[in-house]
């Protein structure tokens, strides 16, 4: 079994900055693919960033430039959002997969004026 646990989302204005963390813990295995999801009221779970320790980075079209994933060690992956707008409010889920995915409970980020 893995836990993750979420921090970090808010409430920020359009153009403004977050930084959401997730740290894994359970049995953890360091070959693992973490990233994030998001999902807007209404709308299908989006796969917003992903990363792996034998791939580069990979972004959904929408938050390319804007947005960065990094790995401080096998359990811990960070999204740095900068340039916030609107369409990026969204409930936002921690991800990590090993043969079998698990979620967070997902931190709530909120880009309005």
């Amino acid at each position: 079994q893995v836990q993750l646990v979420e921090s970090g989302g808010g409430l920020v204005q359009p153009g403004g900055s977050l930084r959401l963390s997730c740290t894994a813990s359970g049995s953890i295995f360091s070959l693992n693919t973490m990233g994030w999801y998001r999902q807007a009221p209404g709308k299908q779970r989006e796969l917003v960033a992903t990363t792996s320790s034998w791939t580069t980075p990979s972004y959904t079209d929408s938050v390319k430039g804007r947005f960065t994933i990094s790995r401080d060690n096998a359990k811990t992956v960070t999204l740095q959002m900068n340039s916030l707008k609107p369409e990026d409010t969204a409930v936002y889920y921690c991800y990590y997969r090993f043969n079998v995915e698990y979620w967070g409970q997902g931190t709530q980020v909120t880009v309005s004026s």
